[in-house]
């Protein structure tokens, strides 16, 4: 990987009698969304986090604090943290693949957390071999091994010039789709509905483009932020005006007919659409020009 990022687990990738040196490096990272601090409206000071009693409403300090499960309302077991540690299992540092299956057996609802899977510096031909013949055989790969202090299952797949592991949640972990969606009607779109909802689709089918997807939210924090430095006046919040006809076949038809006269315009190309992640740097960049031209604000409001 490029030099900055540090590897979150080193160890090794074993499949069958064959072995080689691997480390898993953060694939998706929110460390660069704009965060914010809780701040004392009338001292303009920031507010400290203290773990007080719940019913003496006492702060506790650090040393007294420990783990408990609670068995019943206000009883609780006491854990010490020592106990804790004694269950975690022992890493072997062992990506151990236990089976091979095809691509399309793992529901996405499992999907945990991406990681990229490179090779040491010796062990690149047993890598390679691994990556190129998971690729040609149109298998994923199913391993486990303990990651930041728990068992888990890694879900690998070729990806790139290397491999990406993605953590699974665990059966339990993820909620029945049957609860979710028992209280779904029983109902059959057919005729001229499902035609204008089939149409509506054939006419915005495109590519997944990640490039292409503005963080509206995080160029309007930018600029936000931006418009408070420099005492401009802050966008007001747009009014929801409710869809009119509510009836769904007359909205379907005006749907349908909107993008049939978009279709002749011109497409927004995909340089265009960039454009958008463009402006989302240049706010960013401007609110943080904008803080190291300013003084250190004042910590007592005045």
């Amino acid at each position: 990987m490029a030099s900055g990022h540090r590897a979150q687990w080193k160890g090794f990738i074993k499949f069958g009698e064959v072995s080689c040196g691997a480390a898993l490096y953060t694939a998706a990272s929110t460390s660069d969304r704009i965060t914010f601090n809780t701040i004392n409206k009338a001292t303009g000071n920031r507010v400290n986090r203290v773990f007080i009693d719940g019913e003496t409403e006492d702060p506790v300090p650090k040393e007294l604090q420990t783990k408990g499960f609670e068995i019943e309302n206000g009883q609780y077991i006491i854990i010490d943290p020592d106990e804790v540690a004694a269950t975690i299992p022992e890493s072997n540092k062992t990506l151990e693949i236990e089976a091979f299956i095809p691509c399309s057996d793992v529901d996405d609802v499992y999907f945990d957390k991406p990681y990229y899977l490179t090779p040491d510096k010796m062990g690149g031909d047993a890598f390679v071999a691994l990556r190129d013949g998971m690729r040609k055989s149109k298998v994923a790969a199913i391993a486990r091994t303990v990651l930041f202090r728990r068992m888990r299952t890694v879900l690998i797949r070729p990806h790139g010039k290397g491999l990406i592991a993605t953590t699974l949640n665990y059966d339990y972990e993820v909620r029945s789709s049957k609860k979710a969606f028992e209280g779904m009607p029983k109902l059959k779109i057919e005729g001229e509905m499902l035609d204008l909802a089939k149409h509506i689709i054939s006419t915005k089918k495109g590519d997944f483009d990640p490039a292409t997807f503005d963080d509206r939210y995080e160029a309007a924090l930018a600029d936000l932020v931006k418009a408070k430095m420099e005492g401009r006046s802050l966008p007001k919040l747009k009014k929801v005006e409710v869809s009119k006809p509510n009836d769904l076949l007359a909205a379907l038809r005006e749907s349908a007919g909107m993008l049939k006269a978009a279709d002749d315009k011109p497409k927004r190309t995909a340089a265009n659409a960039n454009k958008g992640a463009g402006r989302q740097r240049a706010a960013r960049g401007a609110a943080a020009k904008a803080a190291s031209s300013k003084a250190a604000p004042q910590r007592k409001a005045s």
